[in-house]
């Protein structure tokens, strides 16, 4: 924590969201649906934005899709082949790409049977044991566990540490976890939110009850413009002219209601959800992102929220409002696997006041002063013209008092309202560039009450 300065009395805070690159591992039923591959090709070009330590193959499949229960890592392999031969061409963007040396050697073999009759005594996999080796590791960080597929694996590796170590050593176990998951897949969710109730759980899924395809995650592929989903964007932005790994990204899945059958990727946003792009913040999924946003469910888990937008309300909102900026984003890191710096184009740069990056600015501040803004700092490593656009989101209704905020292009004044202890306000900007592919930026500003 460092003060930057003072206006009109406002202590302005930016805290770091991480130190490095938040550590990743995910669990995946690739070999079924090929969303899972799809999915997979896209994380490679986001690879050096993670600390990838596992990459499970479980579970070929959801339940009852596959004659026979089998696991198919070559399948996960075979994309990581894809990568290193664009490996070369992403290291001109950004030096931080994994070596696919090392991308393979985290590949491990989860367990082909699903379910919790399969979690016990003799259900240890190679996948199980490398989780409880992850979490294990001397990092202060926490490890992100994404769930593409089923639970079992996890929901292993949980029951040896509780079964095997002392109810602190459990405890400090528990703590190093945060768990997205796709869907309760092999319906076990309940069982493991018995045994451990402790631990931070974001479940996205739709309610019981309601139609499935209203799951907060499916806002990847349903709603809004879908026509960014197509065969025609598909293959302008990702199979033609864009190297060996976009051809290897599947075109056929079933998307229904979505008309195109193309891109349904149902996995992205559960390490969309962990990607530090100043607009996500994992420690509180009720801020939202790119990964949805979602709202606490009981003591210790989180289920899919709902936003409003013209004419829609709905849980998949809290992806697709997103899908504008996410699809452009990746569009762009297409490029990078076979063009030259000066050819494509990155990200803007976003510097608000004093603080700079995709870290959080917090401030705090008495009911009435008027705080300041100015991001006219911002920079754009091609030299594209910036445009900017300021949001509060979530958009709070629940304030004691009126929100007065008016803006000017990279600049905006804020007065602060009478505010309720445990009241916030988040504050959001996001700066466009005018490239091409065109690309955003984000900084979340966090307003309390002093």
């Amino acid at each position: 924590m460092r003060i930057l300065g003072f206006v009109f009395f406002v202590c302005m805070l930016a805290l770091p969201v991480f130190g490095q690159a938040p550590r990743l591992l995910i669990t995946t039923d690739i070999g079924g649906d090929p969303d899972d591959q799809q999915s997979l090709v896209r994380l490679m070009v986001y690879s050096g934005e993670f600390e990838i330590e596992g990459l499970i193959s479980s579970a070929s499949g959801v339940p009852g899709e596959l004659k026979q229960a089998v696991i198919r890592p070559y399948l996960i392999e075979e994309i990581i082949h894809g990568y290193q031969m664009v490996y070369p061409n992403l290291l001109k963007h950004d030096p931080n790409y994994p070596e696919p040396g090392y991308l393979l050697s985290v590949v491990k073999k989860g367990n082909p049977l699903r379910g919790w009759a399969y979690v016990g005594n003799g259900h240890n996999t190679e996948g199980s044991d490398w989780i409880i080796k992850m979490v294990d590791k001397k990092d202060k960080q926490p490890l992100n566990i994404c769930i593409f597929g089923g639970q079992t694996d996890l929901a292993q590796a949980l029951w040896n540490v509780k079964n095997y170590r002392s109810q602190k050593e459990y405890a400090q176990f528990i703590a190093k976890i945060r768990i997205y998951d796709i869907n309760d897949q092999d319906h076990i969710f309940g069982n493991i939110f018995k045994e451990h109730p402790s631990l931070f759980y974001v479940l996205a899924k739709a309610p019981d009850g309601k139609d499935k395809r209203e799951g907060a995650y499916r806002g990847i592929y349903l709603g809004g413009d879908e026509s960014l989903t197509s065969m025609a964007w598909i293959g302008q932005n990702v199979l033609e002219n864009h190297g060996p790994l976009g051809k290897l990204y599947p075109i056929k899945t079933w998307t229904a209601p979505n008309p195109h059958g193309v891109m349904k990727e149902g996995d992205t946003p559960s390490w969309f959800f962990f990607l530090v792009n100043g607009l996500n913040v994992a420690d509180h999924p009720e801020y939202g992102g790119w990964g949805g946003r979602f709202l606490k469910s009981g003591p210790g888990y989180y289920n899919d929220a709902v936003d409003s937008l013209p004419n829609v309300k709905s849980a998949r909102a809290t992806v697709f409002r997103w899908r504008n900026d996410f699809q452009r984003d990746w569009s762009a890191r297409m490029d990078w696997c076979v063009g030259e710096y000066s050819k494509c184009n990155h990200p803007p740069v976003v510097l608000v006041n004093q603080s700079s990056g995709k870290e959080m600015l917090i401030l705090t501040a008495k009911a009435g002063k008027l705080i300041n803004f100015d991001a006219g700092g911002s920079t754009d490593p091609d030299g594209n013209r910036l445009s900017y656009e300021w949001m509060v989101y979530p958009d709070d209704n629940h304030l004691t008092g009126k929100l007065e905020m008016k803006t000017d292009k990279g600049k905006a004044s804020v007065k602060m309202p009478e505010m309720k202890k445990g009241e916030s306000i988040n504050l959001l900007l996001k700066v466009t560039d005018d490239g091409k592919p065109q690309l955003t930026s984000y900084k979340r500003i966090i307003l309390n009450p002093k």
